[in-house]
């Protein structure tokens, strides 16, 4: 649906309506077969306006990426600052991000090809993004050391291996490939492995 944009509009109001319209856009149609020709003929504006905003397409689509991924880093940040001990918010953190990556999959499609997309050319907002929710996760080991319900050790250095052996779980792309199968009980398992092999022990 085409959506002009009003004379004068602020800056931060063309972005937000460029956004808008291209994420639009990739949903139903999909971000690779979406032009920016495509974008500013829904805002009834020139490409070279789109352009004064965002300098490609691929920006476009890393500005989008932050705004789909800062949903699943909520979600992260909710269940780490939720109740209970950390082996029970570390456990429901790699379950619960688990769940909501295959949700994408399933009720989203196209956007989920877009996220996959960017994690193969490892955009600068989805490195960002792993970033983040690498930390969560270290965040969380860290806590479990500091009040000794984790063993000692180096909570970055073990927040990088329970990412990389949950990735299986999470990673659109490996997720995909399994996505009519139900493998939370198989990330359930290997959750109990990781946070086990954490614990302090008498």
């Amino acid at each position: 649906m085409a959506r002009p944009m009003r004379n004068r509009a602020e800056p931060d109001e063309v972005r937000a309506a460029i956004l808008e319209v291209a994420e639009e856009h990739f949903r139903r149609i999909g971000y690779q077969k979406t032009s920016v020709a495509d974008i500013a003929a829904a805002l009834k504006m020139s490409p070279a306006n789109v352009y004064r905003f965002f300098p490609a397409k691929s920006a476009i689509v890393g500005a989008i990426c932050s705004r789909v991924t800062a949903e699943t880093q909520a979600l992260g940040f909710a269940i780490a600052a939720s109740g209970g001990t950390v082996a029970e918010r570390l456990t429901r953190y790699l379950v619960e991000i688990h769940r909501h990556n295959k949700a994408t999959l399933m009720n989203d499609e196209r956007l989920h090809d877009m996220v996959s997309a960017a994690m193969e050319e490892n955009w600068t907002a989805i490195k960002a993004h792993i970033e983040v929710m690498r930390g969560i996760v270290s965040g969380l080991i860290r806590e479990g050391i500091e009040t000794g319900e984790f063993a000692e050790g180096d909570p970055d250095l073990l927040g990088h291996v329970v990412k990389t052996s949950f990735a299986a779980f999470v990673h659109p792309k490996l997720i995909e490939q399994c996505c009519d199968q139900d493998m939370e009980p198989i990330a359930r398992k290997l959750v109990d492995i990781l946070v086990n092999g954490l614990k302090k022990r008498d």
